[in-house]
């Protein structure tokens, strides 16, 4: 009586002994694959003779029961068929399609960039090997000069990588089989990302416990700090690997990496996680403060210059004084003082500020000049329309025009200047609030341009039919 015998892949090498017995064999591959696991066996343990067509091809179950199956003629030739693949569907050779012209469209971008670069260099009398994309926008800003206010609109040279969004290749074969094991959970690289972070957190589990067993301490002197990077966001994260994620997916990666963080072996995988961290600009450790200045007296002062708008101011900040502030010569409530009973207390607190977060109100002197080469307002003395006539035509109080052209212009632009030379007479955690509050950078808002057929920058007429 024959019996059945149930081989696995790593069980091949028992074929030998369950051979002899006569048994039939039922392997868990294909007849090709079990002829070449075969033939791979040492000669001397194998012959012709034992290589069975019966015993090498897989059992239904009606040969199950009744026994070996009879031999394929072919079979014995030596003419082994293979199952013919499955027909391509439209939509997955349209995606590959897509995928294969991008891929040749990025290759001909970077070709042309590679050769204009080399150009470049050659234009501006460098070294083409050696010819980096600073000095390719040196070379634009040299050749091609324009007046234009806006950088976006200016002209430029970039890497097609960075010109052009980035695509994901062929996910799949022509058969339909996908590349990536995570490929069904639509977002491989993201689950594959944690599926390293998890890697990276068991590894050191482990070598915390081998620690352990040795008695050896983590060393200190090794602690990962974070001190001026802060995480990816969701947008710059989704850009790194090219998916698009959604914010309860961007929490979990924030709780996992940080939990990765907390590890006291965190160290041994710096590189892992700076990758997915970016760096800030630390404002108090690159611009250097200017020492205080003294006069004839011995009385410390400091100059600055402020910018708002196109208004431009000049502050001087005298030490040991009483909180005397004024501006072109006048007080700082008469400079900014209102027609028809309003007074500017938005523009005065706005001077005063930065005079109040540094604590010296009443110990410092200022003295101001401010100059404007803005527009002016145009309203004063005209006429709006729908109005009856009369002879001479003197609008409300409250919409007087301001005797100071651009009067919250040139606030901002005092206290610019007042903010920076504050900085030479406090210390350094006062300007990290300084800078904090906002009070340390010029704020580059400008006033919209004037658009043609509208009655401003944005305001358009009234449309009416009749």
């Amino acid at each position: 009586m024959n019996f059945i015998w149930m081989l696995f892949p790593t069980q091949i090498d028992k074929f030998w002994d369950i051979a002899k017995k006569g048994a039939v064999v039922i392997m868990s591959l294909g007849r090709v694959r079990v002829l070449e696991a075969l033939w791979r066996l040492p000669a001397t343990r194998l012959s012709a003779s034992t290589v069975c067509p019966t015993v090498c091809r897989p059992l239904s179950s009606a040969g199950a029961r009744s026994g070996p199956t009879s031999p394929d003629p072919q079979e014995q030739a030596g003419q082994v068929q293979q199952r013919p693949a499955k027909n391509t569907s439209k939509a997955m050779m349209a995606y590959l399609e897509r995928a294969t012209k991008h891929e040749e469209f990025m290759r001909k971008q970077v070709h042309e960039f590679e050769i204009g670069k080399r150009h470049l260099a050659n234009m501006m009398g460098e070294d083409p090997e050696h010819f980096t994309q600073e000095d390719v926008d040196r070379a634009i800003e040299y050749l091609f000069p324009t007046g234009i206010f806006d950088k976006k609109a200016r002209p430029k040279m970039r890497h097609p990588t960075e010109v052009f969004p980035q695509q994901k290749a062929a996910q799949f074969d022509a058969t339909g089989r996908p590349f990536h094991t995570l490929f069904y959970t639509l977002k491989p690289n993201f689950y594959m990302t944690l599926y390293e972070l998890v890697e990276k957190m068991n590894q050191l589990d482990r070598l915390q416990a081998k620690n352990d067993a040795l008695g050896k301490l983590p060393d200190t002197t090794q602690k990962l700090s974070l001190l001026g990077s802060e995480w990816l966001d969701i947008e710059e994260l989704g850009k790194m690997l090219v998916e698009t994620l959604k914010e309860p997916q961007y929490q979990e990666f924030v709780r996992a990496m940080n939990r990765l963080v907390e590890h006291p072996l965190a160290y041994h995988h710096k590189d892992f996680i700076f990758k997915y961290r970016k760096m800030l600009r630390v404002s108090n450790e690159t611009d250097t403060v200017p020492e205080l200045l003294f006069d004839s007296a011995g009385r410390p002062y400091m100059e600055a210059t402020g910018y708002r708008k196109r208004a431009v101011a000049r502050a001087v900040v005298h030490g040991r004084g009483s909180g005397r502030v004024t501006v072109n010569g006048l007080p700082l409530v008469h400079y900014f003082h209102r027609d028809g009973g309003r007074s500017g207390n938005q523009d005065v607190a706005q001077v005063m500020y930065p005079l109040q977060v540094a604590g010296v109100l009443d110990s410092v002197d200022v003295e101001a000049t401010v100059q404007y080469d803005g527009p002016t307002q145009r309203y004063h003395g005209k006429r709006r329309r729908g109005h009856r006539k009369r002879t001479s035509f003197v609008p409300e109080p409250w919409k007087r025009p301001h005797p100071v052209q651009a009067p919250s212009s040139q606030a901002g632009a005092v206290r610019h200047a007042v903010s920076l030379a504050l900085r030479s007479f406090v210390d350094k955690e006062m300007q990290e609030t300084m800078r904090l509050a906002g009070l340390l950078t010029r704020d580059v808002r400008e006033r919209e341009r004037y658009k043609p057929g509208k009655k401003g920058s944005r305001k358009g007429r009234t449309w009416k039919k009749r």
